[in-house]
């Protein structure tokens, strides 16, 4: 998942983007404000009308900001918060809150992602799992991708002896548009390890991370398997 650069499953201008100057950055939000005044003509309203005067310039931060995972890489976000810890049993942190862009419509999706391992006398900081779910949803993206990119990475920062992703979100674009279906949840996972070849600690896993009750923060779980 990371690449040459230590970019972490880069798209084609992720890098440009990444390291460009002061002044380019200040091209880019100038082509995108652009962009948005453009959209907005398009649709039938007036870019020039009190209300909207500067929507452009704030949508276009805004943008960059919910896209902002482009200029992270993993080994920055870790920062090395890896330890040696003699401990083999199962890790979780649950209840993270995600906010992402659906890729295909450019709307949300958000939801609460729970992330489990089993170190393999290798520990990462609690922190840092949080900080890794924020990285790849700041991005444009499909929910399963997502899930898969945060379990791939945590299995290739530690080598555990499994990790374990599970994530429940709302998708805007079925609640707004499409089949405007308000309440439906999308649920994914993904399973390396002997989360994937133990039914049992898999079984552990799924019961521990799901919440009995509705949390307003993150918990973190410590069990055995």
């Amino acid at each position: 998942s990371i690449d040459n650069t230590g970019l972490s499953w880069p798209s084609v201008g992720t890098l440009a983007r990444k390291t460009e100057s002061p002044h380019a950055r200040e091209e880019r939000l100038a082509r995108l404000t652009s962009a948005v005044e453009t959209l907005l003509e398009c649709i039938g309203e007036d870019p020039d009308r009190e209300g909207l005067q500067k929507t452009p310039l704030r949508y276009a931060k805004a943008l960059l900001f919910l896209t902002k995972g482009y200029e992270e890489n993993l080994q920055d976000v870790i920062n090395g918060a890896v330890f040696e810890e003699d401990h083999d049993e199962m890790v979780i942190v649950k209840g993270i809150d995600v906010f992402s862009l659906c890729e295909h419509h450019m709307v949300p999706f958000v939801g609460k992602v729970a992330i489990g391992y089993i170190p393999n006398r290798r520990v990462v900081g609690l922190s840092k799992l949080a900080r890794i779910a924020e990285m790849y949803s700041r991005r444009l993206q499909v929910q399963e991708r997502l899930t898969k990119q945060i379990a791939v990475a945590l299995w290739e920062v530690l080598q555990p002896q499994g990790v374990a992703v599970t994530m429940e979100a709302s998708h805007m674009c079925m609640v707004m548009r499409g089949v405007e279906k308000p309440g439906s949840s999308t649920v994914t996972s993904c399973m390396l390890g002997v989360f994937r070849d133990d039914p049992k600690t898999r079984e552990e896993f799924l019961k521990v991370s799901s919440p009995p009750r509705r949390l307003d923060f993150p918990s973190v779980m410590v069990s055995g398997h």
